[in-house]
């Protein structure tokens, strides 16, 4: 069995434009003499490796608390791409998952630096995915994401942004990458791995 950590550290991590960096607070330090060490951080709930709850663009969607953990833990399917996903794409991605172990199906994993066009986000919505992820911070155009984060949320599609899989190759996987239980969150940091039950 091997574990892959595919989370990004999250006082380096990657932030999207215009959202606050995380940041850690120095509480108590046995180096100034203290008992014992303390910290504490601040971050928004999109920094980094996280999880989209369908609050997060939609007024009556699911918060984090509300999502079955079914969703981010299970089979999940690494598929390589770059560039712009387009309907065809997507297709052919649900397919080859759902050949490869039709459960690993419900979790897809894009390797790559890509897009989720509008046309590829109908297609994933309408398969009967539990979860999807990507390794840039937002899954659709940087410029303009809301479009096919309304499709995708509003399908209970459940988005895994900012995960780093340049270690991982394609192929089954065992996910995990529960969030934090924030009640009411439209969004929330976690710790994601893979797991490769056959090494």
């Amino acid at each position: 069995m091997k574990i892959y950590d595919i989370s990004q550290e999250v006082f380096s991590c990657q932030v999207y434009p215009d959202d606050p960096m995380p940041e850690k607070k120095v509480i108590k330090s046995m180096e100034n003499g203290e008992m014992y060490n303390l910290s504490a951080f601040n971050m928004c709930a999109h920094n980094g490796t996280h999880i989209d709850a369908p609050f997060h663009f939609i007024k009556d969607g699911k918060t984090v608390n509300e999502i079955c953990l079914e969703s981010f833990v299970g089979m999940a399917y690494v598929a390589e791409h770059h560039g712009v996903v387009t309907g065809k794409d997507a297709a052919d991605i649900v397919k080859k998952a759902k050949k490869q172990d039709p459960e690993s199906a419900k979790r897809l994993l894009l390797k790559g630096d890509v897009e989720v066009s509008l046309e590829a986000a109908k297609v994933f919505a309408s398969s009967d995915i539990l979860l999807l992820g990507n390794e840039p911070q937002t899954i659709g155009p940087q410029n303009a994401p809301m479009k096919v984060h309304l499709v995708l949320l509003g399908s209970n599609v459940i988005l895994l942004e900012g995960i780093r899989l340049s270690d991982v190759s394609e192929g089954v996987y065992f996910l995990n990458a529960a969030p934090l239980n924030l009640s009411g969150a439209d969004g929330s940091p976690c710790r994601a791995v893979l797991i490769a039950l056959n090494n």
